[in-house]
Order: structure tokens, then sequence, then C-alpha cells
């Protein structure tokens, strides 16, 4: 496997994962060696384990974070703090890729950017779409499950009050589907849960009404 012939099948979808060279008649242990010495060199960069992004100049297209976030962690969908600001639902601008998956809890940096990655049970991996943006297909939370896992998690490790709810500077929040609290909350037993989504709901109701 030679440069030039890896650009040809790749320099169009510069993400790509080691299992997709098995195209090339070479054996693994070659494809690794080659793929340490392009690391190396500066040619592409690893992103975690078996990923891989090719570096400009050598890329013909350019690979949104946000597909990035998707691809390199399977199952996962962007929510959190990252999709209530895409939703408007907080003034911030949100620099780090905020996902939850049913793997384990893990981060990483890729072109500057923080990917974090929030573990949540699998019973409670629903609640997203798959939308286009920037060109790609990704998928990310509904606003309500964005700030569903956004108490779920807090709750995990942190006492639910309306403080810290104040304290997120909700906004935008005419057009909620709050019975989508009661789909999810039916999925999980969580301790607390249901308690700090009643008060969630409660709070909202009294700021739109």
């Amino acid at each position: 496997m030679k440069w030039q012939e890896f650009l040809l099948e790749f320099t169009e979808r510069p993400l790509f994962n080691s299992s997709m060279l098995e195209i090339f008649p070479d054996d693994r242990h070659h494809i690794q060696v080659q793929l340490s010495r392009w690391r190396d060199s500066g040619k592409i960069s690893q992103l975690r384990r078996e990923w891989y992004l090719i570096e400009r100049p050598y890329r013909l297209k350019e690979v949104p974070v946000t597909f990035i976030a998707n691809r390199v962690v399977h199952p996962s969908y962007l929510s959190l703090d990252w999709a209530l600001q895409y939703y408007e639902m907080i003034p911030e601008h949100v620099p780090n890729l905020t996902s939850v998956t049913t793997e384990r809890s893990l981060q990483f940096v890729v072109q500057e950017r923080l990917f974090i990655y929030h573990h949540i049970q699998p019973s409670l991996f629903t609640g997203y779409q798959y939308i286009q943006l920037n060109g790609h297909m990704i998928n990310i939370a509904k606003p309500e499950k964005a700030l569903f896992d956004k108490i779920y998690l807090f709750i995990q490790k942190n006492r639910f009050s309306i403080d810290w709810l104040k304290e997120l500077r909700l906004q935008n929040l005419e057009h909620l589907d709050f019975a989508k609290f009661e789909f999810y909350l039916q999925k999980t037993n969580k301790r607390g849960l249901s308690k700090a989504i009643k008060l969630t709901t409660n709070y909202i109701k009294g700021q739109v009404l």
C-alpha cells in the first residue's frame, strides 16, 4: 500500500478506520507500519484507536467536527451542552463536542476541540434525530432529550436544585414537548430523576406561560 494508491481511494473520504484498508492486498502488519509512518510524518493524524484523519493538504474534503464526533465513537449522538447551544436553548457558545454513548465515558482532542462522551444506560439511548449539518448526516438529541440527558448526568454526582437550573440560563423553551420527559422517565428508575424532571417542568412552564 503506497501513499498515492491510498490517496486515490481515501482523499475524498479522509476520515477512515484502519479496517477500511482491507481493500488493499497488504497484510495487517504492513498496513499498521505504514499508518505509523504516515502519522509520524504528519500526513495523517490518529484520532483514537483505529480512527485516522488525512491531514491538509492531502485531503480534498473537510470533515465537520460534528461528523467526527458521531463516527469515531459508535453508538453516540450529540447532546448536553453542545446540543443545547445548537438549539439556542442556552446563550453560551459551546466549542467542545458533548455526546452520550452506551460505551464507556471518554474524551480526546481533535483539531484543538475537546470531544467528550458520557455513558448512559442503553434504555435511554433514544430521543435523537438524524439531520443534515454542514453537508453530512449526524445524530443529535432532540431539544427535550438534550436537557433530559443534562439533568440525568448531573444528578448522578450532584443534588438537583432550581438554583442549578437557573444557572443554565435556559431560553427559547416555548416549543418543548413535556410529554417526552415522561416518555424518557419510563425508561429508567434512576433515583431522584423523577423529582428533578418534575421540578424542571414546573420551572419551565412558569417561565414560558
